[in-house]
């Protein structure tokens, strides 16, 4: 990249952080997706037996459990999560690439969604912009290639990914992966995780120096003179952040649901509002009815 480009993009933090982070968060696994297999059902099922424990007493107050870290220009985000839906409906809903589009576009900076088919490839276009309304002409255009890494009557694993993000960022994906737990629920891991480079690094030290400093995640680093819970930042922090978001996306699309066809997109995008104002410390970035409004206005254009 020039220098001068690079430059005009440091000068605009916020869409610099959305854009890495959101293109960090599909880096699940540091390696292209046809090269890391999904894990077999047994292993999710023993990783739900070991934090059986903690998804019930889980400090986010539903079954939810996260576990982050950050080594050299690397981090990594799994979340693990029980779910009151049925397996077999949560299979069938994501295993389109189009409900994809819906659950990714509950997101602040996701401004518009596309998906075809090109010979037997599905792929996503993902239209990534700033906490407002944009166009989809006016947002950042980046292609996902959709894949299902595995598929049983006990276990699905699907994948996007993407080869090239902005700056030095690579090889992204989101993992997901579920098993039945019983006839009504259905234990998921979400994996998140990014690689950067210098450019990428320069950015973010620049945007959390100054912008971001308030901003955490939700892993608990220590304690303050009076004894309440320090949280992590930084960009360990914003991607944990982003993967509790897309957590949240699945769950409202499925609550949705219930609900007429009709009625399904108004009952989704105010269910991901209210679930994630309930951790306003991490997640609150505008009103309802600011978020609502501009979810409208971009359900328009696509």
């Amino acid at each position: 990249m020039h220098r001068e480009g690079f430059m005009s993009m440091i000068n605009r933090p916020r869409f610099i952080l959305f854009a890495v982070i959101f293109f960090c968060c599909l880096g699940a696994g540091l390696v292209r997706a046809a090269e890391t297999p999904a894990a077999g059902d047994k292993d999710l099922l023993d990783a739900y037996k070991r934090i059986e424990a903690k998804l019930a007493k889980s400090s986010f107050g539903i079954p939810l459990y996260l576990e982050s870290s950050e080594g050299s220009k690397t981090i990594r985000v799994d979340t693990y999560s029980v779910v009151g839906h049925p397996f077999a409906g949560m299979r069938d809903v994501l295993l389109s690439p189009a409900n994809w589009c819906d659950i990714a576009s509950l997101h602040l900076n996701v401004k518009a969604c596309t998906c075809k088919n090109l010979n037997g490839n599905r792929q996503l276009t993902l239209y990534h912009g700033r906490k407002f309304y944009q166009a989809q002409e006016d947002a950042y255009p980046v292609i996902y290639h959709y894949r299902v890494n595995a598929l049983d009557s006990g276990h699905l694993g699907v994948s996007l990914a993407a080869d090239q993000g902005p700056l030095s960022v690579k090889d992204l994906r989101l993992n997901l992966e579920a098993i039945p737990l019983d006839d009504n629920r259905t234990f998921i891991h979400l994996s998140c995780s990014c690689s950067y480079g210098f450019f990428t690094e320069l950015a973010l030290k620049s945007y959390f120096a100054t912008l971001g400093r308030n901003k955490v995640g939700f892993s608990v680093v220590g304690t303050d003179s009076k004894g309440n819970p320090e949280y992590v930042g930084s960009l360990q922090g914003a991607i944990e952040r982003t993967a509790v978001r897309y957590y949240l996306a699945v769950l409202s699309y499925m609550d949705s649901l219930r609900f007429p066809e009709e009625q399904r997109f108004e009952q989704r995008i105010s269910r991901w509002y209210d679930l994630t104002s309930q951790f306003p410390k991490q997640l609150f970035e505008m009103k309802k009815e600011s978020y609502l409004e501009m979810k409208r206005q971009e359900h328009k254009n696509n």
